[in-house]
């Protein structure tokens, strides 16, 4: 079934517009989280032991961390195996998120870490909204 069919002609190309959209902003928020675990791996560790509470990431698990990362989000920006692509960065997202609740205990030292909850309702969003996306994605189905 196309999704486009069941709405109204007026919806279909602000809707198609909104989605690539919030694709397009989540996946620079991803890209930039992704190239830190190359650019900047200790960084990557502290995070890890901060929030996670992993403690034996290295340099190495990064790199690894990061390509794995990479190629989910460019499947992601590019519209393959929307279920799953879009799934996956919702659920990292999210584990993100949540991971920094103690950041949200003193709002106003932590500002920045409120812009996680917007990403997140687009992350949402997106996911919900996975079969209508298609502009300039390379899958024009969502499985």
């Amino acid at each position: 079934m196309d999704a486009k069919t069941t709405l109204p002609d007026s919806l279909q190309q602000p809707l198609l517009r909104s989605l690539l959209a919030l694709r397009l902003g989540v996946f620079i928020v991803m890209l930039m989280w992704t190239l830190d675990k190359f650019v900047n791996p200790a960084h990557t560790g502290k995070v890890f032991e901060k929030f996670y509470g992993i403690e034996w990431l290295t340099s190495h698990m990064s790199y690894i961390f990061g390509s794995l990362e990479l190629l989910l989000v460019l499947a992601f920006v590019a519209g393959l195996w929307r279920r799953w692509t879009y799934g996956l960065v919702l659920i990292l997202h999210a584990i993100s998120t949540f991971s920094s609740y103690k950041q949200y205990m003193a709002p106003f030292d932590h500002l920045l870490f409120f812009a996680a909850w917007p990403m997140l309702a687009a992350c949402l969003a997106l996911y919900w909204l996975r079969d209508w996306d298609n502009l300039f994605t390379l899958s024009k189905n969502s499985s």
